[in-house]
């Protein structure tokens, strides 16, 4: 049994019941395969591929907080610390019903390829709770925070640990989060990213996930010699990541024809109004079916399906396991071009497979949705040198890392005999940089 094969048995083994977690770290692992390969007696010696895919840490704990009947309701939450090899402990809080120890394991596993992957000093971590802020008073949410900050401040700090938003957590919630933490710490320091503007926030934050993510398309069609214009894209999600990524293929020329939420999915064949995305969603946190009330082109139709509208390019931002077998030989009958991930791992292996070995040009979301967390990283570094650069600085920054990603990943994948394969390349480019790190520091 192969080094690879040995340490994937062992995670299913002793992760039992963590089916995202046993699928991250299969996708990883066959692809690292190559590399491994060639330094098995080494890794073998050091543990190498058991460190890297057990976290450092993982903190549990209980949320009990009060609604606005009075009644103490009791939420878990938790933080899994991954890996800090090459910086303190960076990814997201999600608030969502989903969320798991094992779906936090897997986003976290992501998060440590996806964070060496910028060249930025931040190692993986991500965490969150089963708590809904959807139908919650700004008071209920206050109290949630309140209570999940005061037992998670004693695990994080700005060279520690630095969470940022991720579903859920926007920027109420990082407001509640941060001053919780400063009311206990007495510290004023860039422990959260995601902050508003006029408390340490940065510009271009909110942008920065969709953005980034078409800026790598962009890239992936500048060396196919093409570009988005007049390109027509659907975009899973109507939330952070699909609206900024909605916003910025509109700038380049392209045309989103369909936007999701849970509930089910909208196509405007005129092309996604996105101003008035916005308001049902930013402003009144309403659903995507609202759009096809106020828009006379729109149609909207419940449930799962937005795979099967014909488009050039295939941008899913929603949640993992989104976009399956069907759905991926949907999108090649339908003539797709281009998928990349805004979201974390929407796509199943199968999907990826399918889509890979039918010619389409597949971007995984470790190095395509990396600009929320560079920007994040960027934050960090205006924090600490008590700086605010503007949009444009930022911008040009977040745009610069996303071109340089698309390159790591072409070479790696380019140096081991896999070209055009990006998910060999993310996967190798980002194990790398880690795998250095942990040689260098020892056994830790």
């Amino acid at each position: 049994m192969s080094y690879v094969e040995e340490i994937y048995n062992r995670v299913v083994e002793k992760n039992p019941a963590e089916p995202e977690f046993h699928q991250a770290v299969k996708e990883v692992l066959d692809s690292l395969s190559i590399v491994i390969e060639q330094h098995e007696e080494e890794y073998r010696k050091a543990a190498l591929l058991e460190r890297l895919t057990e976290p450092e840490r993982i903190v549990s704990f209980r949320v009990p907080w009060v609604d606005d009947q009075g009644q103490v309701q009791v939420n878990k939450g938790y933080r899994v610390q991954f890996n800090s090899a090459i910086g303190p402990y960076k990814g997201g809080l999600r608030f969502h019903p989903t969320v798991t120890r094992g779906i936090l394991k897997f986003l976290g596993f992501e998060q440590v390829f996806k964070n060496s992957l910028t060249g930025l000093p931040i190692g993986g971590g991500k965490g969150g709770s089963d708590f809904d802020p959807k139908g919650k008073s700004d008071a209920e949410v206050m109290r949630f925070c309140q209570s999940f900050m005061t037992e998670l401040c004693k695990y994080i700090g700005a060279d520690q640990d630095v969470p940022a938003g991720d579903i859920g957590v926007g920027g109420r919630e990082i407001g509640f989060l941060y001053g919780q933490y400063k009311r206990i710490k007495g510290l004023y320091e860039g422990v959260l990213t995601g902050k508003g503007l006029t408390w340490g926030g940065s510009l271009a934050r909110t942008e920065a996930t969709g953005y980034g993510l078409v800026y790598i398309v962009e890239e992936m069609l500048k060396h196919q010699n093409d570009d988005l214009k007049n390109k027509t894209v659907v975009i899973s999600g109507s939330g952070n990541v699909a609206i900024y990524a909605t916003e910025k293929v509109q700038q380049l020329g392209g045309k989103v024809v369909a936007l999701s939420d849970s509930n089910g999915y909208v196509y405007d064949p005129e092309g996604i109004q996105l101003d008035i995305v916005k308001d049902i969603k930013e402003v009144h946190r309403g659903r995507i079916k609202e759009y096809a009330d106020r828009v006379a082109s729109a149609t909207y139709t419940g449930g799962k399906g937005i795979w099967a509208i014909t488009c050039d390019l295939a941008l899913p931002c929603a949640t993992q396991n989104e976009l399956l077998i069907d759905d991926a030989k949907t999108l090649v009958a339908n003539g797709v071009k281009l998928v990349a991930e805004g979201a974390n791992m929407p796509t199943s292996i199968e999907a990826t497979q399918y889509l890979q070995s039918n010619g389409v040009a597949f971007m995984p979301g470790k190095a395509s949705n990396a600009g929320g967390v560079a920007t994040s990283a960027l934050e960090m570094t205006q924090n600490s040198e008590r700086l605010s650069w503007t949009f444009e600085e930022v911008d040009a920054k977040l745009k610069d890392i996303m071109v340089g990603i698309y390159a790591k990943v072409a070479d790696a994948a380019k140096r081991y005999g896999r070209e055009g394969d990006f998910v060999t390349g993310a996967n190798i480019a980002g194990f790398e940089k880690v795998v250095d790190a942990m040689t260098a520091q020892g056994i830790v």
